[in-house]
This record gives C-alpha cells, structure tokens and sequence, in this order.
C-alpha cells in the first residue's frame, strides 16, 4: 500500500474465502509433517512450497506484498512474487507459511499457517524490519489507545474505558529482552503481562476477543510482515491497532523508500495497515489457543482452520478431514 489515497476498488469474490482455506490447511499439513524434528528451516521450506502449490491452483492475479524475503530469494515466497492462473481478479497477497517456525521445530503450541488475501493495492507493502504495535479489541472509542503514548498512559486509559481497575488489565507482550524495560513500566502501571514466545498475529487477534483469552491489550515491537497479517485479521473482526516501522539504519529507510514509502515516521492505523475487502485464513500446525493443531489418523488428516472476511464481518471456524492420498 503506498502512502497516497487510493481509489475504490471492487471486493474479493467471496468464494475465493473456501480457496484459501485449502491453501493454508495445505501448508500446515505439510508443516506439521515436520513437528518436533528441530528442523525450522526445513518445516518453513514444506509449509512455504505447499502453499505456493495452491496458491497457483487459484483463478486469481496475485502479486505478494508480504512474504518471505524482499527480492527473488526462489525457493521462498518472495516479495513481488505473482501467483495464480493469472485468469481472475487481480489481488494482494500477504503470507506466513509458518508462523512461529520454533514453535513447530520444538513441537510446541502456537504454531500456525496464515494468510491474506486483499483487493489490489489494500496491504501496506512493509519491507523485512521490526514495527512497533499495539492493539485492542473492539468496543471502545478511536483512539483509545496510542503508539505516542507511554504504557502507563495506555494502560489506564483502557481501564478507565472498561471501568476496571488497572490490576485487572493484561497486555500481552514478546518475551524478547529489547521487552524487558516495557514489561517492568507494564507492571509498575499494575496490569498483568502474558508473555508469549512466539506468535504475534495470534496475539494481536486475541485482544479481540477479551473475554474469552484473557487479553486486553498487545503492546511491544514484532516483524512488521506479521503486523500486516494481523491488521488484516483485525480488519474483519473488530478492533484498533497502531504500527510503526522502525527504520533505524540508512539501508532499511532505503528499502522502505524503494517500496514505495515516502513518509518514513509515519504512524499507521487499522486501515492504513490494510483496507479495502480483505479475507484471512489462517490453520494451526501445533495445538495452541487460536486453533487446533494438524491430527493424523490412520486414513485421514483433520485440520481445523479460521476465515476471516471484513466485508461480511465473518469469522468462520472449519474443521477439515482429508484422506491421507489427497494431502
């Protein structure tokens, strides 16, 4: 998505949201044939040439805004790949084959495959590099929250808005050590952290559901690919988010500018992050709080997989059998 307004543009056919399914469940069996081997590489490989095989099977004209590496880098999904038949719509991709590549390597919980699929020109095209997030879930008034403001300063603005005591918010945060000074200001404010190891789409996509996972608020710096896919997630079911790339050395404001970024400080809300018609599909590799992890049984393989569509604001939760043969 470059910085400039863009004229409307005509939705994702809705039967394409069935397709993706397929693609990420197809990524995800092929993750998880992997699980616990202590491979990442090789179980990022499997999920990212499955999905690419899908992906070509779909009538679409797709061009990858988000994938994994800025510049041909074959075998991986690069971006400004074009995938599909090249005989339907014309639609920004962004992926993660497997999201959480440790999680799956160690067998570990979390592990998903994740994609989106976007009118062209709806997903900020972000280069490789670290965004600063944050993100709350819906129901609450714009603005709530502010990547200019500090923790504390967030922190009671959301308590005041649920009328709750700061004791009883929990953001949750990367266990990363670039984290430590924030997860100490977190606390200091009385709110609860959760930390997480891996995982940050699934951690943004909680915040939209408190109720149900305990979290109010994600707060910290993550890829900026993954900040993309879960603007996109947000976009169809609820919620605020905040980002801002972190441009911190001459050849990453290089990259940016190359990519069609002209303001380099820019602070992004929801749907500068992703706009327009969007649809997400995302299938989990290990058991984990979002999604069940790939089963094999001895004649089928059951997968179970969410959809996301912003136009029709539906999430839809498939649980899916494959005969062994087919997958």
């Amino acid at each position: 998505m470059a910085d400039a307004p863009r004229s409307a543009q005509r939705g994702v056919p809705r039967t394409l949201a069935l397709e993706l399914a397929r693609v990420t469940e197809r990524a995800a069996i092929a993750a998880a044939r992997l699980r616990g081997k202590g491979d990442e590489k090789a179980a990022d490989q499997a999920a990212v040439d499955a999905m690419r095989d899908e992906l070509n099977t779909l009538p679409i004209q797709g061009t990858v805004v988000i994938g994994e590496g800025e510049r041909d880098q074959a075998p991986m999904l690069f971006i400004g790949e074009k995938l599909g038949r090249g005989d339907g719509p014309e639609v920004d991709i962004a992926v993660d084959p497997l999201e959480g590549t440790t999680l799956c390597a160690k067998d570990m919980p979390g592990a998903i495959a994740v994609m989106a699929m976007a009118e062209r020109g709806s997903l900020l095209a972000a280069p490789d590099v670290y965004m600063q997030k944050i993100a709350v879930g819906p129901g609450y008034r714009p603005g709530i929250v502010d990547l200019d403001a500090s923790p504390t300063e967030n922190i009671a603005a959301l308590a005041r808005a649920k009328g709750v005591d700061p004791q009883q918010i929990t953001a949750l945060i990367l266990d990363r050590p670039r984290h430590a000074a924030l997860v100490a200001e977190v606390r200091a404010a009385g709110a609860a952290v959760r930390l997480i190891s891996d995982g940050d789409i699934a951690g943004i996509i909680f915040t939209a559901s408190p109720e149900e996972t305990g979290i109010d608020l994600y707060l910290g710096t993550g890829a900026a690919p993954e900040g993309v896919l879960a603007a996109a997630a947000m976009r169809c079911i609820g919620g605020q988010m905040q980002g801002r790339l972190i441009l911190d050395t001459p050849d990453r404001r290089r990259r940016a500018s190359e990519m069609g970024i002209a303001d380099l400080d820019r602070k992004y809300d929801l749907t500068d992050l992703a706009s327009g018609d969007v649809i997400v599909a995302a299938t989990g590799v290990t058991d984990g709080a979002l999604l069940r992890g790939v089963r094999f049984k001895t004649d089928r393989i059951q997968t179970e997989t969410l959809v996301y569509r912003s136009e029709a604001g539906t999430v839809r939760r498939i649980l899916g059998e494959h005969r062994r043969g087919l997958s």
